[in-house]
């Protein structure tokens, strides 16, 4: 059985997860990482030298690592044609936004997560107003992206969704309502997303623990 190594609420498990989630894998997700520990066990770096989450592994073995990878493989390997476009450029159109999502979009994630969640001394709220001014021109990009469309490939659902779609639902709900802008557009997708049974399953439930902790805070 495929087997994802990661905690549930880790960001970047959270992308894989989702993504098994949409293709109804039979799966068997470990607890590791965080809380659980693990990431410098050594047989662990056997199978991700980087010792970081989440990692993929096949029934053989095989192992797979870093998130946008292991969405990719699955979306190719159960879903091409759906998830993944067959085609040339509509796959290139996908990945594009997977990797700018992945290089842009989550920018504002770790702020948010040191100082929510760091010690109470190290919290600083200037801080997080600042991650989430400075993440406004990437969601401004997106909100011009998808005038007009449904999904960011267009009117349906792939795995193009998957990186920027994981983390919106933590933007929403974690960006101070003082710092939060309206982008009509991006909440209409992510409405859109948040409808999905995989999305409730493996993102807002998922985060909802986080998101009251946050929510206990102010």
């Amino acid at each position: 059985m495929l087997k994802i190594w990661g905690r549930a609420d880790g960001s970047n498990v959270i992308k894989a997860m989702w993504c098994i989630g949409e293709l109804g894998i039979a799966h068997q997700r470990i607890d590791w990482g965080g809380e659980f520990g693990g990431n410098d066990d050594p047989d662990y770096r056997r199978k991700n030298p980087n010792g970081r989450l989440p990692t993929l592994e096949e029934e053989d073995g095989w192992t797979l690592w870093e998130s946008g990878a292991v969405v990719r493989y699955l979306c190719t390997k159960y879903s091409l044609g759906n998830l993944c476009p067959d085609t040339t450029r509509g796959c290139a159109d996908a990945e594009k936004w997977m990797d700018w999502s992945s290089l842009n979009f989550a920018q504002f994630n770790g702020v948010y997560l040191q100082h929510y969640f760091g010690p109470a001394e190290k919290r600083n709220r200037n801080a997080i107003l600042a991650a989430a001014k400075a993440q406004v021109p990437w969601l401004d990009i997106l909100e011009r992206h998808l005038a007009g469309r449904q999904y960011l490939c267009g009117e349906r659902f792939t795995m193009a969704d998957i990186p920027a779609g994981s983390l919106t639902h933590r933007w929403y709900h974690w960006t101070p309502k003082e710092a939060l802008p309206v982008h009509p557009n991006v909440r209409a997708w992510y409405e859109r997303l948040a409808a999905r049974p995989a999305y409730q399953e493996h993102v807002i439930k998922v985060n909802a623990k986080r998101t009251a902790e946050i929510v206990g805070q102010g």
